[in-house]
């Protein structure tokens, strides 16, 4: 699975959140979220080993996400994109007085299927590049985590590889299913033609056979 982890605070105040495998990219995610400079809409990435976190604050919503470098930036984005607008419809003004993981109980489910989605369809990232509305992401820079985490503070990130292989096994099997489909359909789609082109050619042998007189006649 290409995102692992997501969450929505409010500042440092954690709302929901979600991991799709054993890591402890959460205690990281606190870290950043206390640590990022500054109160204003932003949307900035930070690489630790062969992950990044990216991040997307609107209107003092923060929306966070782990995912794996392969994953790029436009498919995380348009992910916390989609979060974002989800939570904000879903919940309008009550996230700004809303305790510690208060929506977690229902808006999780979200994060997960959200998750599933921008990790293994293939649809998720074509929809994005036809509506247009990542552009701004070609102009943020991925850091280094050590630009908002000092050294000796920031965490070793440990991810769970037998999780993140079953995410790719589930993959894997989603495209064999999708592939098999397609095979299918192409063999029906040329039996049919074979079909009629045979009884073009059964046709044409029959008008030739009745020659002058009329196929219809010739069937008598």
């Amino acid at each position: 699975m290409a995102i692992l982890y997501a969450l929505v605070a409010r500042g440092s105040v954690v709302l929901a959140e979600f991991t799709a495998a054993s890591t402890n990219a959460s205690a990281i995610a606190r870290q950043i979220l206390e640590k990022i400079p500054g109160e204003n809409d932003s949307h900035v990435s930070y690489s630790q080993d062969r992950y990044i976190f990216h991040v997307k604050r609107t209107d003092g919503l923060t929306v966070l996400c782990m995912a794996d470098e392969s994953a790029g930036r436009r498919i995380p984005f348009a992910f916390l994109e989609d979060i974002h607008q989800r939570f904000v419809r879903t919940y309008g003004r009550a996230v700004f007085s809303a305790l510690p993981y208060g929506m977690n109980d229902e808006f999780s489910r979200v994060l997960s299927q959200q998750m599933e989605y921008y990790s293994s369809d293939p649809n998720a990232d074509r929809i994005n590049r036809l509506k247009g509305e990542m552009s701004q992401v070609r102009n943020v820079m991925i850091e280094n985590i050590d630009k908002v985490l000092e050294r000796g503070d920031r965490l070793e990130l440990l991810v769970d590889k037998t999780a993140n292989m079953q995410g790719n096994t589930f993959r894997f099997r989603k495209q064999t299913r999708r592939f098999r489909n397609t095979v299918w359909w192409r063999n029906v789609k040329l039996t049919v033609a074979l079909i009629i082109l045979l009884l073009i050619i059964i046709y044409v042998v029959l008008a030739f056979v009745c020659r002058g007189i009329t196929l219809p006649s010739c069937l008598k």
